[in-house]
Parts: C-alpha cells; sequence; structure tokens
C-alpha cells in the first residue's frame, strides 16, 4: 500500500536530518495518512479511503464528499475515488 493521500495525490517528500554539528542525512517526511468512511450523501452510503488530514479538512471545508470530488482533479484522484466519483456523477445525473 503506498503512503499517497487518494483524494490529494499528496505523497512522500524528502529532505534532510540535520544534527547539532550540521550533519546531513537523508531522511522523508511522510504525510499524515488516515483511514476514513465518508459518508456521500448522493449515493447514499458510506465510502472507505486513505487520505491525509489536511484532506480531511478540506472536504470538510468543501461540504462533504460530494462537492470535493465535483471541483477535484481527475488526475490527482487515485483509481478508487475516481470510480466514485464517476457514480456520484451518474447518480446526479439521473436524479
Amino acid at each position: 500500500m503506498s503512503r499517497r493521500c487518494e483524494l490529494t495525490g499528496k505523497g512522500p517528500m524528502t529532505g534532510n536530518n540535520v544534527s547539532h554539528a550540521k550533519n546531513r542525512t537523508r531522511r522523508r517526511f511522510l504525510p499524515n495518512l488516515n483511514d476514513v468512511t465518508l459518508q456521500s450523501e448522493t449515493l447514499g452510503r458510506g465510502v472507505k479511503l486513505r487520505i491525509s488530514a489536511a484532506a480531511l479538512r478540506s472536504v470538510d471545508h468543501r461540504g462533504g464528499l460530494d462537492a470535493f470530488l465535483a471541483k477535484a482533479k481527475d488526475d490527482e484522484l487515485s483509481a478508487n475515488a475516481l470510480k466514485v466519483k464517476k457514480e456520484i456523477a451518474k447518480a446526479q445525473a439521473s436524479a
């Protein structure tokens, strides 16, 4: 399982550990990923996703999963999130 947010595409970054003596060694900064179940109002069910804490705040700010996915770019979404986005769009079109 890769350390990548399913909604924003945020992944590991690299940098340096710097000691008091200014010795530098490479390190990884990992995103703060959480397994969450977000409720889709259009589909009427929960969707399990592995997203970053920042993405969770963005979902709340935009007014829920449906609104977030409507504005999200397809190239940032994972395959699972893209499938959910298409299901939501199809359900909204038929309603």
